[in-house]
């Protein structure tokens, strides 16, 4: 890192990936603003000099701005975004509400939209680029039968098409768009699933952890030469059938 103490967001951050991520950027001696909607009541991280918790629902605008309003107020920039925030379920097709898709679109779509913009205006009055990683799903890239998450991944999908694009229209601001793509992670989003069965979701037949995931988003966030990326950690469940 550069002498400069730098600071990064982390939404989704009171459990499973989004926590494992503020850890890992705590103890690589960066600042952190770590938002969920209740993380201060979960009791997954205290306050310090060094890490700012923001309570919020990110797919509305007022906690977006907070978000980006505490990065600068308390550590003076934003230099890296982590899009971490997103839910995810499943049905078929033909099941999916109108209330689904508009609690799919409020996180995973309004929630980027929001924080994004407000970092990368900030980013861009720094004048020193910056990083923003997002967090999408290999389902996106390759269905899996008997996975029925086609609602879910419209919203994936789009992560990767918005990544690919705003990687080509900051180029020449050095800030750098890129997404990591998980297959199965073992995190509570599973706990009530078997084993046995999501090792056979990817041609491996394993079951990432979380800092498989955690390492992806590190490196994408330091790979200077790195942007328009989407970086799958799935045991090659995005090459194709099994």
């Amino acid at each position: 890192m550069a002498s400069k103490q730098k600071t990064v967001i982390v939404t989704g951050a009171s459990q499973g990936i989004g926590a494992g991520v503020v850890q890992s950027f705590l103890d690589r001696g960066y600042n952190v603003v770590a938002n969920s909607r209740g993380i201060r009541k979960s009791g997954a991280f205290m306050e310090s000099g060094q890490l700012a918790l923001v309570d919020g629902n990110i797919g509305e605008r007022t906690a977006a701005s907070k978000i980006v309003e505490t990065a600068v107020q308390k550590f003076g920039s934003i230099d890296a975004l982590v899009n971490n925030a997103g839910i995810f379920f499943t049905k078929p097709f033909t099941g999916y509400t109108a209330e689904d898709f508009k609690a799919l679109s409020s996180t995973n779509l309004e929630g980027f939209l929001h924080v994004t913009q407000g970092a990368v205006k900030q980013m861009l009055a720094q004048k020193s680029g910056g990083s923003v990683v997002s967090i999408t799903a290999s389902l996106a890239a390759n269905p899996i039968a008997g996975v029925t998450a086609s609602v879910p991944m419209i919203t994936k999908g789009g992560l990767e098409a918005v990544t690919r694009s705003l990687a080509t229209e900051y180029a020449k601001e050095k800030i750098r768009f890129n997404a990591v793509a998980p297959g199965v992670v073992d995190t509570p989003l599973h706990k009530d699933n078997p084993k046995d069965f999501l090792k056979t979701l990817s041609p491996m037949g394993t079951i990432s952890d979380v800092k498989d995931i955690v390492d992806a988003v590190v490196y994408l966030t330091e790979a200077r030469q790195v942007t328009g990326e989407v970086l799958h950690v799935d045991g090659g469940a995005h090459s194709g059938k099994w």
